[in-house]
């Protein structure tokens, strides 16, 4: 009995051991499989691709770190597995079990690390497939700006197109690898990985290469004609001769028989003065000269037709290079816009976007949508249909100047653009849009491209322009050149406009905004006999002028610091004149650089120092422009509607402190005298009516002394009148009415609108 009982003992001992040897293995196969499964979900939520290299390579780091795990968990598993083996080798009673747990464990591991090498080999060919379209993008950017930065003018030499085509060789050799690459091969090599934004990513930079290699082709073809035109030597032939017998004889002298008074007839035969030559003499003189005449004719003539063909290919140049780079601007606005804009909409960034930030983007990004379908489904395809005919770009751009306008626009929220972008300029969504379109600038730097664009189309205008001197459409160029040029001064003006403050109105019922600036201004009130003299002690004020269609506003010029990046002017606005009861005296005594502007019959006169005499030219021309429109408008009302009893007003009116009379006089050599204003040239002659008292007139009558002098100006005087302005006189003389009087406390016109009026005398009241 003892024997037996020592047998079950037995075999419960190592029944209970087999039992703690098979918790044990089970309790760590239930740990590896845990860990083995958290892996395998790290694993499936690692995505096998990405769209810039930046992001592939962070994958592939966190790949790394989660095989390096995966090898560690394994090598436990493995350990396990040996363990299992090892108990199923001693005849365990759970050996089906074990080896169950055993099998389930290398097929997880072995899943998880195959898991892993697929990816890690996916991301690794992905890796490969944007660092090759990334260097490619980035040789045709390096590419691009060489040609940009290749000085043309320097490039119309010999030396100058063979230093530039050298330097385009040089390029083409070191960037052939990245420039050469073939999308297609590429797709065909990697179509195992290609997603569809990898597919368009290929199609965008098959798109770049082919533009960047057609720039480099044209550019090339360019400095080649040049250098082989500029070093093709001139061969010296001789005159072709213009009678047979010259042409038998091998000498050109007198003792063969040749005549060459009678075969070499030229009338620049040249005789030296004060001396008396033979007739063989003069015979040879003439033989140089002809010589000589001929072969500068036949240099000249090739060297006109080379410079022709060097203008025509420098014009071709400028136009690829404007089409060109219209596709780079259009690219870039694309870019902007998908890569920017539209990523606000997209769910899986949203968590980055700053909430505010969503609801204030078309302040950020302004009319851009606008400006790109304009340029991308208009604009460059009138521009491409230019590359043939180059004398329609002058036109292309006129028919769209209209369309220009939307860059005020553009331009006018640029500054409440920047203040938010400065806001937001760190945050994680723009650096994140950022990585994905591998840009080395910040969002910033392209939303200034519309400006720079802008300005840069003046510029191709005008190298344009400069080799198009003598070509068809030449008049359309210019007129594009001086569009572009006044779009770039509106756009400007408009920047200042938006900063003016304190004004109760609406600043666009004022018109369109002509000019502006800063002056020295002088202000004084016109009331009984004060003399405009007294000005001069007065102190100047500095003002910011602003030259509407409608009025012209005075402002006051200040500087904000809103911030550490900003300084910005804003103009306070103090008031402002009607353009319609505005005059202008050109000239004032002391500085050429002062004009007067007065108000309302002189009850308000304004003298105002530009800061140079052109640029007070340049208000005077736009100022005179507004008054001969409104005169021209009041003409046309005029014609139009019948005739009113009361006259309508063409001059501001008179100070009720005196008589009504005219406020010019005859121009005279005294500096201090108001010369006279004219309103339009005369055609024909009219009939002079006689004189009759000037006391009835109930209104204001503007004449102009000198019928057949007459001139184009209104409302403006050369001279300034600064003392003796209540003692000028009009002399005796024709004169033309502009405006219907009638008589004092009746309907009877005394004078009708453009009749002559003989002037026979004045006295001191005007009368």
């Amino acid at each position: 009995m003892e024997t037996a009982f020592d047998g079950f003992w037995e075999k419960h001992q190592l029944k209970m051991e087999q039992y703690l040897q098979l918790w044990k293995f089970e309790q760590n196969f239930q740990e590896i499989s845990k860990a083995l499964e958290f892996l395998m979900t790290q694993q499936r939520e690692l995505s096998d691709t990405g769209e810039n290299v930046s992001q592939v390579q962070q994958r592939l780091s966190e790949l790394g770190n989660l095989e390096q795990s995966a090898q560690d968990l394994t090598a436990k598993a493995h350990m396990a597995i040996l363990h299992g083996h090892q108990m199923a080798a001693s005849h365990h009673y759970a050996l089906n079990l074990i080896c169950q747990q055993c099998n389930e464990l290398r097929h997880h591991s072995d899943t998880l690390l195959e898991e892993i090498k697929r990816k890690n080999n996916r991301l690794q060919q992905t890796l490969d497939l944007l660092t090759s379209l990334q260097q490619a993008l980035e040789c045709c950017d390096e590419g691009v700006y060489l040609l940009a930065n290749q000085p043309l003018d320097k490039c119309q030499s010999r030396e100058g197109a063979q230093k530039a085509l050298q330097d385009i060789e040089k390029f083409l050799e070191s960037s052939s690898l990245h420039l050469n690459i073939d999308p297609q091969a590429l797709s065909s090599s990697f179509h195992l990985i290609l997603t569809p934004e990898l597919k368009a990513r290929i199609q965008m930079v098959q798109i770049k290469l082919e533009n960047v290699r057609s720039m480099f082709e044209n550019r090339q073809a360019c400095f080649r004609k040049l250098a082989d035109k500029q070093a093709r030597p001139v061969q010296l032939v001789a005159p072709r001769p213009e009678c047979p017998a010259r042409s038998k004889s091998p000498l050109f002298s007198p003792k063969h028989g040749v005549d060459f008074n009678s075969s070499l007839k030229f009338s620049f035969d040249i005789s030296l003065p004060g001396k008396k030559t033979s007739r063989k003499s003069q015979n040879s003189r003439k033989i140089e000269v002809v010589h000589n005449y001929q072969e500068k004719r036949n240099s000249l003539q090739y060297y006109i037709t080379d410079s022709e063909d060097s203008l025509d290919m420098l014009k071709s140049h400028v136009i690829h290079e404007l089409i060109q780079t219209e596709r780079v601007y259009v690219e870039e606005l694309f870019t902007v816009l998908m890569g920017y804009r539209a990523e606000m909409d997209n769910p899986t960034m949203a968590f980055l976007l700053p909430p505010l930030l969503r609801s204030c983007r078309d302040v950020l990004f302004g009319n851009m949508p606008e400006i790109y379908d304009f340029h991308n489904n208009i604009f460059l395809h009138h521009l491409e249909s230019c590359l043939e005919a180059p004398e329609r770009v002058g036109c292309c751009f006129l028919e769209r100047r209209e369309d220009f306008q939307m860059y005020e626009k553009y331009c006018q929220n640029k500054p409440q653009s920047e203040s938010l972008w400065r806001q937001y300029a760190e945050s994680l969504f723009f650096q994140e849009c950022q990585k994905k379109l591998e840009h080395k600038l910040s969002l910033d730097s392209y939303l200034l491209k519309p400006v720079q664009r802008l300005t840069k189309y003046q510029l191709l205008l005008k190298e344009l322009l400069k080799y198009s001197t003598s070509c068809e459409g030449v008049q359309e160029l210019q007129e594009a050149l001086v569009a572009m040029l006044d779009l770039v001064k509106s756009v400007n003006d408009s920047m200042h406009q938006i900063s003016i403050t304190g004004y109760d109105g609406d600043l666009g019922e004022l018109g369109k905004v002509l000019m502006q600036g800063s002056f020295s201004v002088w202000m004084g009130h016109r009331k009984g006999p004060t003399k405009m003299k007294d000005l001069a002690r007065f102190k100047s004020m500095q003002r910011h002028l602003f030259l509407y269609e409608k009025a012209l506003v005075f402002c006051k010029k200040r500087e904000e610091h809103c911030d550490s990046y900003d300084k910005r002017s804003s103009y306070s606005f103090k008031h402002f004149l009607k353009m319609n009861a505005v005059g202008i005296t050109e000239n004032v005594k002391g500085d050429p650089r002062k004009f007067e502007i007065w108000y309302s019959g002189r009850e308000e006169v304004y003298v105002v120092q530009a800061q140079t005499f052109d640029l007070k030219m340049a208000w005077l021309n736009e100022i005179r422009k507004i008054l001969f429109k409104q005169q021209q408008l009041i003409k046309d009302e005029k014609q139009v509607l019948p005739l009113c009893t009361d006259s309508i007003q063409l001059s501001p009116p008179l100070s009720n402190g005196k008589k009504p009379r005219a406020s010019v006089s005859s121009e005279e050599n005294d500096s201090e005298r108001t010369s006279p204003g004219a309103m339009e040239n005369l055609a024909s002659s009219s009939q002079s009516k006689p004189s009759k008292p000037w006391t009835g007139m109930s209104h204001s009558l503007e004449i102009c002394e000198g019928l057949e002098e007459w001139s184009s100006h209104h409302y403006f005087s050369t001279c300034s009148d600064t003392e003796d302005e209540d003692g000028n006189q009009l002399s005796p003389g024709k004169y033309k009415a502009l405006a219907d009087c009638k008589k004092r406390d009746s309907d009877e016109l005394l004078v009708k609108n453009g009749d002559v009026i003989q002037l026979m005398h004045e006295d001191g009241e005007g009368q």
